[in-house]
């Protein structure tokens, strides 16, 4: 099978199962097409993207209240749906872009199914399945301006897994002080896994920035608003693995000053 086979069936999958299948072996990516930009996600009726104001989360605090937390699961596991799909599009997106960057693309869409099979099976031992909820289309809403690979790793891999540094790591130590271990322990293995898809998204950035340009400025010359540094961090912020994934300090300290209060709560 071929990559763009593989993301088009992803994509056009309207059942989980379909969706979140591994690549079988032996996939290639000798015939990467002509450029494709998938509108949408097909999705089941229970999955459709819904408003914002229809999803409501619980913050953090949640996390404590064993009837609240199966909703904050949920909401991250429609997350990583989301990244599953846009990762997969990224794929048609960009046929032209280079292979190890296309490489890249395919392993980390491999996370994120792995990442979003590890929360169904969470929800699952609460009695929850994904759909119970209304959910967004956040991620997607961004797409339209994903206009270059390089923009996609800042929107992506720069801002939304970057700001997961934060939040895998204090939505487990909350889930850990509630005594939901399993929870701690499985916000902590995908925490593992966003360091090394925020170094993708650095070592592109650095591949791919004018000579002479900071992380900072090119990451800036390459978002579109509403993404921006306050985007790209938690409530609090853990400046430990930014420098594990290879963010120059400058960067760092940028997003580590953005004021988070000013970026409402992405669900």
């Amino acid at each position: 099978m071929e990559a763009r086979d593989f993301a088009l069936e992803v994509l056009r999958a309207t059942d989980l199962e379909r969706k979140l299948r591994p690549a079988p072996a032996g996939l290639t990516d000798l015939r990467p097409g002509p450029v494709l930009r998938v509108d949408g996600p097909g999705r089941s009726p229970g999955l459709a993207i819904r408003s914002s104001s229809e999803a409501k989360v619980p913050p953090r605090e949640g996390m404590a209240d064993a009837k609240q937390r199966p909703r904050i699961i949920h909401a991250l596991a429609n997350h990583e749906l989301q990244a599953v799909e846009l990762f997969a599009w990224a794929l048609l997106a960009f046929p032209d872009a280079p292979r190890d960057f296309r490489a890249g693309l395919l392993a980390i869409l491999a996370d994120e199914q792995r990442h979003t099979r590890w929360y169904l099976e969470r929800l699952a031992g609460w009695g929850t399945h994904l759909g119970d909820h209304a959910v967004t289309g956040y991620f997607w809403s961004k797409a339209p301006a994903l206009t270059t690979p390089l923009r996609f790793v800042c929107a992506m891999s720069l801002t939304f897994e970057n700001a997961n540094l934060d939040h895998t790591l204090d939505y487990a130590e909350a889930a850990r002080a509630a005594g939901d271990e399993d929870t701690a322990r499985l916000l902590e293995a995908v925490h593992a896994d966003e360091v090394g898809h925020v170094r993708f998204g650095c070592h592109w950035l650095e591949r791919w920035r004018e000579p002479g340009q900071s992380m900072a400025a090119a990451y800036a010359a390459n978002v579109a608003w509403p993404l921006r540094p306050a985007l790209a961090r938690g409530k609090e912020f853990h400046a430990g693995p930014r420098h594990d994934a290879g963010l120059e300090d400058e960067f760092i300290r940028v997003i580590a000053e953005a004021r988070r209060e000013d970026a409402g709560h992405v669900v």
